[in-house]
């Protein structure tokens, strides 16, 4: 004989519905989730019920319908506020609001004392991307192994996951440095095109050189990680730092011909030299992190 009884899914309460908390809401409800929703605005939680949420009246009601609760607000302070005085023992907080490595483990800390396990987490998607196949998106994960282990399955419906560790600030660490590096590649894109905007050049026809050349250039942060395990900034150098910083010069002279600003060049040009006239003209530019690591020891005066 057949089962053909439904599949039971893990039901939801979901704090947030603004336009990420709502993607999440509706992959979730879509895949056959029972999502219970809570929203500041009213107005904006009740537009799921056309999809078949619950709406609470409260925080509080949101909490107490489902043991799995994810908040998506605006800021910690935000997370602290909807929950405020809002019984959490028993309860898997999965925190997906946005904040720093420290407000993480705070919030660990602040939720555990409650009596509740807690992941906290980075979502590296834009809300078009949430609970499309193939999209690319996913969510850092960080914090009770075994909360993890148990929701696996509910927290990939909307994106993939990625766990990166019991240290509950790892998946907000993670989340920023990626974002970091994106807006790294962003600057460099900006002045890419500055460059060459008064000139006869489509910008059209550039961005497909761009992006190639960018792609190509991308594994180089496996070098640069590999000299960093090993120390050995002279690892696998091909130009060396000293060749690196001669060629700058060409880069600040066109920028000055075209006359487009170098202030997204120039942070990281000054590191470059810095560390060449520190005596280390045959390394990688991996050593500039050195430069960055405000927390290391500092030659006495």
């Amino acid at each position: 004989m057949t089962d053909n009884a439904p599949v039971s899914r893990t039901p939801v309460s979901l704090l947030g519905a603004g336009a990420m908390g709502t993607a999440l809401a509706r992959a979730w409800l879509a895949a056959g989730h029972p999502v219970t929703v809570w929203n500041r605005t009213p107005a904006r939680a009740r537009a799921l019920a056309a999809d078949g949420a619950t709406v609470a009246a409260g925080a509080a009601d949101a909490v107490a319908a489902n043991r799995l609760v994810i908040a998506c607000l605006l800021d910690d302070a935000s997370v602290g506020e909807a929950l405020d005085g809002v019984g959490l023992t028993g309860r898997d907080l999965v925190n997906l609001t946005t904040g720093t490595p420290a407000q993480g483990r705070e919030r660990a800390a602040w939720a555990t004392a409650r009596g509740a396990r807690y992941l906290d987490a980075g979502i590296m998607a834009v809300p078009p991307m949430i609970g499309v196949a193939d999209s690319g998106a996913y969510v850092l994960y960080s914090g009770s192994a075994a909360l993890f282990e148990e929701h696996r399955d509910t927290l990939a419906v909307p994106a993939g996951t990625r766990y990166v560790g019991t240290d509950p600030g790892f998946a907000a660490l993670h989340d920023v440095a990626l974002l970091s590096a994106m807006n790294g590649m962003f600057a460099g894109v900006a002045h890419a095109f500055a460059l060459i905007r008064r000139e006869d050049v489509a910008p059209g026809a550039f961005a497909p050189l761009l992006v190639s050349w960018l792609t190509a250039m991308a594994p180089a942060a496996h070098q640069a990680a590999d000299q960093l395990e090993s120390g050995d900034y002279r690892k696998g150098v091909v130009s060396n730092l000293a060749m690196q910083v001669a060629g700058n010069a060409t880069l600040l002279r066109t920028a000055e011909e075209q006359g487009v600003s170098a202030e997204l060049l120039r942070p990281y040009l000054d590191l470059m030299a810095r560390r060449l006239a520190d005596g280390h003209g045959d390394e990688d530019g991996t050593g500039v992190i050195e430069l960055l690591d405000l927390r290391r020891a500092r030659p006495a005066a």
